[in-house]
């Protein structure tokens, strides 16, 4: 077989200052680079009577190399920061009617069926399989990605991500966590291979298929691939999925969907839990504390440690002055994606929602100042923020769980799913997810939350709830989002130790226990029930409404959790 024509350019990328990707002058990195294009080839069907110089692969290409090839794509610019502008096409957030796992023996009993894991037959996966690699086959760039997920070096997973747009290449050398030089020489067989063919459509009439988009997890071939979408975000949240059912599995290690952050001088692990748009990102992302990580993390024994090696922040609404640390980190290497832009400057508006309320961007953690590196903690979390985004406005800004409230309010997962995080979402609704993460789950989310009730317990974590939502009405109504300003000062407030010695009164009907005072927070916020003054609340009646609303969809929710919980979790619900 004649080799494929090759790159000879490397990456500028470097961790601590170590170039990780210069194969120039080391014999041995260039043969396991043909060693793995060879195989790269074969894997798509490429035999001998192909001319092998009409695909390039590209294996760790630097953040130039991908620049130049992504502006060759429509659209494709530079902003006016020096980030890479790109566009995914029709599907502008996940597709979560389109995720599949693959039924077969060896995981099958261990999955959670149902609304969010989807069976596909083995037949299945092999004809969209094959439809994936032979599509990648006609690309002439091919760009490989070798990199590890989880910072932990005990736990961690080599994974190689084969795609045929530089953009995605970026977005994933962004997000995984580069190897050295020396890592990458010892690489060799991946644990994990995603093959991302999105812009090739999956054929609707085959069996087990909904559309003609397809997101599929083989556990037995440790294998996924991408048709017919390509929003970037599949493939990071693909081997979220895969760390969700693999780390409980085979290591007893409680995975979540949260940020963490660390501070500087106490050394205090705090685990913020929340779906998108509730605030993850940045709230963690604080100057006055390390970042381990803003969106995905596993608790092992030794204490927390980040999946990822990026961040992959929404950007609708960014400014500087609010939010610093990602708005500096938007610079070149990092990725935006599907947001507008002037024309004549490149300049980007960030409050341009046109294309898609999901603006995002996806840069390195180290472009995060305060980032911690590695990204791990030896110490376990003394602080555990479950976020929601209450659109209805009667959740208050906070409010202290007892752990029975964690288990319920873990369990239930409640905010108010934000427009464009998903295909359809043009407006925010409630919704439940469970752990706060239910799109992302491969196990019962019982497994979990029964993980993370020992966790607490043994490590003695206080835990908060905080409504980063609409306070004074609900957003239909015309309420107000708590200012950013109001969530941080509550924060530091937590972290300080001054909010646990606060005086406490108790919210009817949820039971929750809200402070009567918060440094630096107007005192009328923070019980929903005295913020809610508008001329059409007289005497709380519209305010009492939309509490039992809310409450009986709470209740209603949890029915498909009571038969496995204990009776001092129910009570921690709201009483109706």
């Amino acid at each position: 077989m004649c080799p494929a024509r090759v790159s000879t350019t490397t990456s500028n990328t470097s961790i601590n200052g170590t170039n990780i990707n210069n194969y120039n002058g080391n014999p041995s990195l260039k043969k396991q680079k043909l060693s793995m294009e060879d195989q790269l080839l074969s894997q798509l069907n490429w035999d001998g009577s192909k001319d092998s110089s009409l695909i390039n692969i590209k294996h760790n290409p630097s953040a130039a190399i991908l620049y130049e090839d992504a502006l060759k794509e429509p659209k494709t610019v530079i902003s006016s920061s020096g980030a890479l502008i790109a566009y995914s096409g029709a599907k502008t957030g996940r597709s979560p009617k389109d995720k599949r796992i693959v039924y077969e023996d060896g995981s099958k009993d261990n999955v959670w069926w149902g609304p969010v894991n989807k069976p596909c037959s083995e037949k299945t996966w092999q004809i969209n399989r094959e439809r994936t690699l032979d599509y990648l086959g006609t690309r002439s760039n091919l760009y490989v990605i070798d990199a590890y997920v989880g910072w932990d070096p005990r736990y961690r997973l080599k994974v190689r991500v084969v795609c045929a747009r530089a953009y995605h290449a970026l977005f994933m050398t962004n997000m995984l966590i580069r190897p050295t030089e020396e890592e990458l020489k010892n690489f060799n067989e991946p644990d994990f291979t995603v093959w991302n063919a999105g812009g090739f459509s999956a054929n609707s009439y085959t069996a087990d298929m909904t559309s003609k988009t397809s997101v599929e997890i083989n556990f037995k071939a440790m294998e996924m691939i991408i048709l017919g979408t390509e929003y970037a975000g599949e493939m990071k949240k693909g081997i979220f999925t895969v760390m969700f059912y693999l780390m409980p599995i085979h290591h007893n290690i409680l995975t979540l969907h949260s940020s963490a952050n660390e501070g500087i001088e106490k050394k205090d692990v705090t685990v913020f839990f929340g779906l998108s748009g509730t605030g993850k990102t940045t709230l963690s992302a604080d100057p006055n504390r390390l970042l381990i990580g803003d969106d995905e993390h596993c608790w092992s024994d030794h204490g927390v440690f980040n999946i990822e090696g990026g961040c992959y922040a929404k950007c609708i609404g960014l400014t500087r002055e609010k939010e610093p640390e990602i708005f500096d980190a938007i610079r070149f290497g990092s990725v935006l994606e599907n947001v507008t832009y002037n024309e004549l400057n490149h300049k980007v508006d960030y409050n341009d929602c046109a294309i898609t309320e999901n603006t995002r961007c996806a840069y390195p953690i180290d472009y995060i100042k305060s980032a911690k590196i590695p990204c791990l903690a030896n110490s376990h979390p003394k602080n555990l923020i479950l976020l929601t985004c209450d659109a209805s406005g009667v959740l208050p800004p906070v409010s202290k769980l007892t752990p029975e409230q964690v288990m319920y309010h873990f369990i239930s997962g409640y905010t108010s799913k934000m427009a464009g995080t998903e295909q359809g979402v043009t407006e925010p609704e409630a919704t439940f997810s469970s752990c706060f993460g239910q799109p992302f789950l491969a196990l019962h989310p019982i497994t979990y939350a029964t993980m993370l009730a020992k966790k607490m317990d043994q490590y003695k974590s206080n835990a908060w709830l905080i409504n980063t939502g609409w306070t004074g009405s609900s957003y239909s109504a015309g309420g107000s989002r708590c200012p950013l300003k109001y969530t941080r000062a509550i924060l530091d407030a937590i972290h300080d130790g001054t909010l646990a010695n606060e005086n406490y009164e108790t919210l009817p009907v949820f039971n929750l226990q809200i402070p009567t005072h918060v440094n630096g927070v107007p005192n009328e916020i923070l019980n929903p029930e005295n913020s809610w003054n508008s001329p059409a609340n007289k005497n709380n009646i519209s305010y009492n409404k939309a509490v039992n609303k809310l409450a009986a969809l709470f209740v209603e929710n949890f029915k498909i959790y009571q038969d496995k919980a204990t009776d001092d979790v129910l009570a921690a619900g709201p009483q109706v």
